[in-house]
């Protein structure tokens, strides 16, 4: 008991108190926010005068940033204080909340989405690497599991409040929200936050490993979403991918050489790793993709002509789905194995988007309602037992540096599919529209040419399943085995406690 003799709390219970406060808040309002912000694009879109199209990099900056950072974060952390980076990542957020909120262009928008995604992923993993910190064994499993709780929570509710405050109080009202309560973090973290740092820690860090894994994004997204106008073989699409292999040379020439390398390529042997990363990839793009598309359609005049409150809750069966469906499937997991659900989940999820290869304009919400479900179980029969296997396939020691490059995958499919499937929508409703195809029609093609693309995508899950070994717990799932799974949809979560109060690099519990 972290009692003193009179009953009243002691200076240790209070900091956990704070700690586990600070964190879950935050890591609650960072995922509703990120998930909110495609319900939000329209109403954007209608006061900026900008197009969906360009309005569509406000949601890929934001992870192309967050999959370049995540890892950066957590080593500064690690460095020069946890609690340090997790306020300044929270600062960070504050100021990027006030910059959308008074933006009146797209670039402003753009620009302080991607300044978010620095504060998010900054926020996800210094604040579960404090948690860790402190405690270990079954208290840290404990605060890790209402970490992960609160994170799949404010992914699931993202959507919904979005859609209530831009009809109460406009799009800006998420983001002064969102500002406030980071800003009240802020005095509460200084106030019952003990610092800690790793002192075992190297004191270098990768910088150039981080520029050089935006150098290969950035300009890979430039090229997949911009190519069809440009011309596949046109000079600035060639330069595009020119640029972004030249930086997966460098990435990997850098990542030989340096003392603390951003990801331990050594790791990259394992195949279970690997295949386990590539398909949290997968359901992140996937997931993030459906959102997107989804949004925008329910709300188009000439789709559903649903209100931005109405597509929040239309969406929620994508949304929540897969956070409700992964931690009910873990006992499964136990039973049958990581590779056979995972496989089975890429099975169903595919089934469900190729359902809206369908699409016609005739269609009504219920229509769309049974594949979302049937899509959000699949994606979560694979989600769950994906995240779980990329940390139990590596030594305690790895697990630190195995949850970073699951972590920086999620990231990764997020920012790309999300890309690719918006270029793809935008392509064909063009063409469809310019060749005098009624605009409800245009935009069905758009939405069923975008899910056919998602269902191959998926359907490449399957084989990777192939790569993921028999890994089994090693005992009945835990009350972290389950928050893990629930939390999957946005942060790897590991199910071992450390052993040190210390906390290994990366930002991560081991």
């Amino acid at each position: 008991m972290n009692a003193a003799a009179d009953g009243k709390p002691t200076a240790s219970a209070r900091a956990s108190t704070g700690v586990l406060a600070a964190t879950c808040v935050s890591a609650f309002v960072v995922n509703a926010n990120t998930s909110a912000v495609s319900i939000l694009l329209p109403a954007i879109s209608e006061d900026t005068g900008a197009s969906l199209a360009t309005l569509q990099w406000a949601v890929t900056g934001y992870s192309l940033v967050g999959a370049a950072v995540i890892v950066t974060s957590g080593a500064l952390g690690d460095i020069f204080g946890r609690r340090r980076i997790f306020i300044g990542g929270l600062l960070l957020f504050v100021a990027s909340c006030v910059l959308i909120a008074l933006g009146d262009s797209a670039g402003t928008v753009i620009g302080g989405r991607a300044i978010q995604g620095a504060a998010g992923s900054t926020i996800l993993a210094c604040g579960l690497s404090l948690l860790s910190a402190g405690v270990s064994g079954e208290a840290q499993m404990r605060s890790v599991s209402l970490w992960g709780a609160a994170s799949a929570a404010g992914a699931a509710a993202g959507p919904l409040l979005g859609g209530v405050l831009v009809d109460v109080t406009g799009w800006q009202g998420l983001f002064w929200i969102d500002a406030g309560i980071a800003a009240v973090c802020v005095p509460l973290t200084l106030r019952t936050v003990p610092e800690s740092r790793d002192p075992s820690r190297p004191r270098s860090v990768d910088l150039a490993g981080t520029a050089l894994v935006a150098a290969v994004l950035v300009p890979f997204v430039f090229a997949v979403t911009e190519g069809a106008d440009w011309g596949w073989l046109s000079v600035p699409t060639l330069m595009c991918f020119i640029i972004s292999a030249l930086a997966v040379a460098g990435f990997v020439m850098v990542e030989k050489r340096v003392r603390t390398p951003l990801i331990d390529l050594a790791l990259l042997r394992n195949k279970i790793l690997v295949g386990s990363s590539v398909a949290i990839l997968v359901v992140a793009g996937c997931i993030n993709a459906v959102m997107y598309v989804c949004s925008l359609y329910f709300q188009n005049p000439d789709g559903l002509g649903m209100t931005p409150l109405e597509a929040g809750v239309a969406t929620l069966p994508a949304a929540a789905g897969i956070v409700v469906t992964a931690p009910l499937i873990t006992r499964f997991v136990d039973r049958l194995g990581a590779r056979k659900v995972i496989a089975g989940g890429f099975g169903i999820a595919t089934v469900g988007l190729a359902v809206f290869a369908f699409v016609e304009a005739s269609w009504e919400y219920a229509a769309f309602a049974v594949p979302l479900v049937v899509l959000a179980v699949g994606l979560g029969l694979a989600n769950g037992p994906s995240s779980s296997v990329a940390t139990a396939c590596v030594t305690d020691d790895q697990v630190g540096a195995a949850s970073g490059i699951s972590n920086m995958g999620r990231y990764v499919g997020a920012a790309v599919l999300t890309a690719v499937t918006a270029a793809l929508f935008d392509s064909v409703y063009t063409h469809q529209y310019t060749s005098g195809t009624a605009v409800a029609d245009a935009l069905a093609a758009g939405f069923s040419r975008a899910a056919i693309g998602l269902a191959l995508f998926c359907a490449s899950g399957i084989a990777l399943a192939l790569l993921v070994g028999r890994i089994r717990p090693t005992g009945p799932p835990t009350a972290a085995h389950y928050a893990a799974a629930a939390a999957a949809g946005s942060h790897t979560l590991p199910t071992r406690p450390t052993a040190e109060t210390t906390g290994p690099a990366n930002g991560t519990p081991a």
